[in-house]
């Protein structure tokens, strides 16, 4: 009978240890969020209209408030997108804003030169972007990021 009174109190225990264990809910973790172009649009002016896809590699919402990055194609810096877009974005998602920019000569140069000549255009991004987790303070994050945007196929004008 001690026995089996002693087993109750044990398994009740372990019940409880194991209750105990997961009432401190999902873990918060802030991750370096990521930037790309998406689209870019070549107007007749030479000037660009970006589809850049911010991503929430976060397990929490964050709100993307500042967005300052070089876009340089080779290694020159041709132009910069900057933006306010005060966008919350869910844990583990992505968003897309647009943002005008002016490129110099050499942007709109080769950015010309690879829609004329069907050409891949490879373009690197670097700076900041500033962001508060949900709940947090402000912080920002240093960007880094290299990919490559093809014309695409009858859309005059666009790179994707």
């Amino acid at each position: 009978m001690k026995a089996m009174y002693w087993k109750r109190w044990a398994a009740l225990a372990l019940v409880a240890l194991l209750l105990a264990g997961c009432s401190s809910g999902p873990v918060r973790r802030v991750s370096e969020p990521s930037a790309r172009i998406q689209q870019l649009t070549v107007r007749a002016d030479g000037s660009w209209s970006a589809e850049l896809r911010i991503e929430n590699f976060s397990s929490i919402p964050m709100r993307f408030e500042n967005i300052d990055l070089a876009v340089k194609i080779g290694n020159a810096e041709t132009g910069r997108l900057r933006a306010q877009p005060m966008l919350s974005i869910g844990p583990e998602s992505a968003d897309v804003i647009t943002v005008n920019a002016t490129p110099d000569a050499a942007g709109k140069f080769a950015a010309a030169d690879a829609l004329a000549n069907g050409r891949s255009l490879s373009y690197s991004l670097s700076g900041r972007i500033d962001a508060t987790p949900d709940e947090g303070k402000l912080r920002s994050f240093d960007i880094e990021r290299s990919s490559v945007l093809s014309p695409a196929p009858g859309l005059p004008g666009v790179l994707r």
